[in-house]
């Protein structure tokens, strides 16, 4: 498959999982009477990369995240040649899904971006009032835990045809389990495509969410070389 291919399908596939998750958070989790809620935030994440899976996996792996570029990277399942120009689609596709969300969001009377635009957050950013040190080892757990889902799902020796469906599912857990926390990342493309649109405090604290998610995919990438040994 050419490489063009591969990030184009990157592009879309990210730009998709902004557009649906941070979507369903900004626009339909607290609508009145009808909002999802966390629960329903939590399943649209999922559902973003299981659809995706399904329909772009068969083209570029559908990574849709730098940190999982870099997992399987360090697991020696990707190369080094187009660690870059992946995450570079990812990020592109990350502000591209956000700035259609934000032209969306816009339309409605009252709109105010800086009340938080689906950012990252911790200390008085945090859903819940989580500090930098319970935000920054939660991205690296969840990522770490992500990961891990990921390659062992996709090994060839795993069931076939099941890994969108695992690491769909693994997602959503992720997030019923860090909302609260971070307002979940374990994607810089992810943190990103929002925080540029956002400004102020989710850009100044948007290195959090690079180096924890990376930080914790390479460390699962490196403990599969060991654990997943034939």
């Amino acid at each position: 498959m050419p490489l063009s291919n591969k990030l184009a399908a990157e592009f879309l596939g990210t730009l998709w999982l902004v557009l649906g998750g941070c979507g369903s958070a900004v626009l339909a989790a607290a609508f009145p009477e009808l909002g999802i809620g966390l629960l329903g935030v939590s399943l649209a994440f999922g559902l973003t990369v299981l659809t995706m899976a399904f329909a772009i996996g068969h083209i570029s792996g559908c990574h849709l995240n730098p940190a999982v570029s870099f997992g399987l990277w360090s697991a020696g399942r990707f190369p080094s040649s187009e660690l870059l120009p992946y995450i570079g689609a990812q990020v592109l596709g990350g502000l591209a899904g956000g700035g259609i969300l934000y032209l969306i969001a816009s339309g409605q009377p009252g709109f105010d971006v800086t009340a938080g635009f689906a950012s990252n957050g911790f200390g008085e950013h945090s859903p819940g009032g989580y500090g930098l040190t319970a935000a920054l080892l939660c991205e690296v757990v969840m990522t770490f835990m992500f990961l891990l889902i990921i390659l062992g799902a996709t090994d060839e020796r795993a069931p076939a045809g099941l890994a969108p469906v695992a690491i769909g599912l693994a997602l959503t857990l992720i997030h019923l389990i860090s909302i609260p926390v971070t307002n979940t990342s374990v994607n810089p493309a992810r943190s990103t495509g929002v925080a540029l649109y956002q400004g102020g405090w989710a850009i100044s604290q948007l290195w959090l969410f690079w180096l924890a998610p990376i930080v914790g995919a390479i460390l699962a990438g490196v403990w599969q070389r060991w654990f997943g040994k034939r």
